[in-house]
């Protein structure tokens, strides 16, 4: 490791030890501390993995197209593909100072802070999906065709790679999504993970979102995805991450949903209407194949975060949710 830091980061210096960063739990994420400062290491996991899972070298492209570009992402320094180095494919980055707020609820902030922290969100996820791809080379970031469509069956894949026990919803759900896919009509870079803990907000209280990141699940696709996915949060009850039921309006300064989609539209040159049911169903579907996939590396003794565990026990909350919102939409 000394000797790829050296060459990839000549300004590092010595290498002088590394600590595991809270989060990160399908890569592992560490800090690497050096005689010169400190950066960020992203690591694929150990062990067996799903296909089209952990692709560190897809985070970097995107990382290393946006950052020119002024986007809030960190400066890659460089990508190894090669497992001898550490024992796994892994890339640096730059390590930005600022705040991670874990709870979407910001309770340390103020009514006219928070307002400020969500709108800046809104409107960096508007920005990214206002990039162009084509222009910083990453026009084939993703397959041709629906989003939607592709999405759909790469997480009923993946879910079926994951299956540990049978679970009714979730198999209604793998026969109606297909079935009612929305037609797609725009592409843009998809985030795929887009939310409050995924974002580093720069020092004190300013209102800025410094980085953005968790880049493992991006591709080109139907930016809807990513607003619907965030958007989520106004459905989910606050549990000490991103739900914001009930709390939004202002005595808290969080802006209602419908503030918060109107925002997005004006800023992407949006005026059709966007009917939300459907893309929560579809959200809360592919997030509980994520956690299925959590839930099988537990089993597998692959699982690498300690918090594991209680993540996995989502799963059965996740499919029922999906399902309810599926019903709302006509199922």
């Amino acid at each position: 490791m000394h000797d790829w830091l050296r060459a990839h980061v000549p300004d590092a210096g010595a290498l002088t030890g590394h600590a595991r960063f809270e989060g990160g739990q399908s890569n592992p994420t560490y800090r690497i501390d050096t005689t010169n400062g400190s950066y960020v290491l992203r690591r694929k996991p150990v062990g067996a993995l799903l296909p089209s899972a952990h692709q560190v070298d897809r985070e970097y492209r995107v990382i290393a197209a946006l950052h020119p570009t002024g986007f809030p992402v960190p400066r890659p320094f460089g990508l190894c593909t090669d497992d001898a180095v550490i024992g796994s494919a892994f890339y640096v980055m730059e390590m930005v100072e600022g705040r991670t707020i874990w709870d979407g609820t910001m309770p340390d902030l103020s009514p006219s802070e928070r307002r400020a922290h969500y709108l800046a969100m809104i409107d960096t996820l508007a920005d990214l999906h206002n990039t162009d791809h084509v222009a910083i080379g990453l026009e084939d970031y993703g397959r041709p065709g629906n989003y939607f469509e592709r999405q759909v069956e790469r997480w009923t894949r993946q879910y079926r790679g994951a299956e540990t026990e049978p679970m009714p919803e979730m198999e209604r759900l793998i026969a109606w999504l297909p079935q009612t896919v929305p037609p797609q009509t725009r592409t843009a870079i998809v985030h795929g993970d887009y939310r409050v803990d995924n974002l580093r907000f720069a020092p004190g209280t300013e209102p800025r979102v410094a980085a953005v990141l968790d880049w493992e699940l991006s591709t080109l696709g139907d930016p809807i995805a990513d607003l619907t996915y965030y958007l989520m949060s106004w459905v989910t009850e606050p549990e000490g991450r991103s739900g914001l039921l009930g709390r939004t309006g202002p005595a808290s300064g969080i802006p209602e949903l419908e503030e918060m989609l109107v925002r997005y539209c004006a800023r992407t040159g949006r005026d059709a209407p966007i009917a939300l049911d459907w893309y929560f169903a579809f959200n809360l579907f592919r997030l509980a194949s994520i956690v299925q996939g959590i839930k099988k590396r537990i089993v597998l003794g692959t699982a690498a975060n300690p918090r594991a565990q209680e993540t996995a026990a989502r799963v059965p909350a996740l499919v029922a949710a999906a399902w309810h919102f599926a019903q709302r939409a006509g199922a």
